[in-house]
């Protein structure tokens, strides 16, 4: 049964470690979005058109849904949602500062900790949605994680996560060694892998496209030569003996908690 809004408050703390406050990542924490422009009020629009062409698809189309938005921040994938018809997305982040764009919007985001906000939900989700890569948490912490998304959904609910691409040649390792928050990269294997091993289903593997703002003309010579990239990699990868096939700088998956 899911907690009504004037218990939030009240909910003891579970003894469970699962719901602990203290993540590994401390410059970067996992449950705040940290991807947005200093231009905090410019990122609605341009998140938006990035989430609808990448996220959309993967969401379930009952407009009534119940979503969470972990580490939402400021709310830009709230908002996208929001215009979509989506009428029950909370979104939780650590950071007032953020969370209080998001409410001036009137959008449902809420100051918590992602751990102890899922350890304290059980089957209240028919979608959770990560905003903050995976690789900001230990391997152990990625574990506890998708095993509280998985709680924390109802039988039959979606999660989406993303993460860091490892097999990109030109920017996994760069994309590791860049933040000091960073502990690891995934490939469309490790990451269908994980899951698979946390209890989920029906996994699909997500290229999160970045040229997604047609309006500029530059982007289609971007993804051409990103197509083009895509394609060398791919060849050479075979001369290995690898398969991958997903060569975009981040990878996203959609799966299913089954029935």
């Amino acid at each position: 049964m899911c907690p009504r809004e004037d218990e939030f408050q009240d909910l003891a703390a579970p003894p469970d470690p699962a719901a602990k406050l203290a993540l590994t990542a401390v410059i970067e924490p996992f449950d705040s979005f940290w991807e947005g422009p200093e231009d905090v009020e410019s990122g609605y629009e341009r998140f938006y058109r990035f989430y609808a062409a990448n996220y959309l698809p993967h969401v379930p189309e009952e407009r009534g849904s119940r979503i969470l938005v972990v580490s939402c921040g400021p709310g830009y994938l709230n908002e996208t949602l929001r215009r979509h018809g989506y009428r029950d997305v909370v979104g939780i982040d650590s950071f007032p500062e953020k969370v209080e764009h998001g409410r001036r919007r009137g959008l449902d985001c809420r100051v918590e900790r992602a751990f102890p906000f899922l350890a304290s939900h059980r089957e209240c989700f028919e979608a959770i949605l990560c905003e903050q890569e995976l690789n900001h948490l230990t391997k152990e912490e990625i574990l506890v994680f998708l095993r509280l998304c998985h709680e924390s959904l109802v039988p039959g609910g979606t999660l989406v996560v993303f993460a860091l691409n490892g097999a990109n040649p030109i920017t996994g390792a760069e994309a590791l060694a860049q933040n000091f928050d960073h502990y690891n990269t995934f490939t469309e294997y490790t990451l269908r892998q994980v899951l698979e091993y946390a209890g989920f289903e029906r996994v699909r593997l997500i290229p999160l496209h970045l040229y997604v703002f047609y309006r500029n003309p530059a982007n289609y010579l971007a993804w051409a030569a990103a197509s083009l990239l895509h394609f060398a990699f791919r060849m050479l990868f075979r001369l290995y003996g690898k398969s991958a096939s997903i060569f975009t700088k981040k990878l996203a998956a959609a799966c299913v908690k089954p029935l």
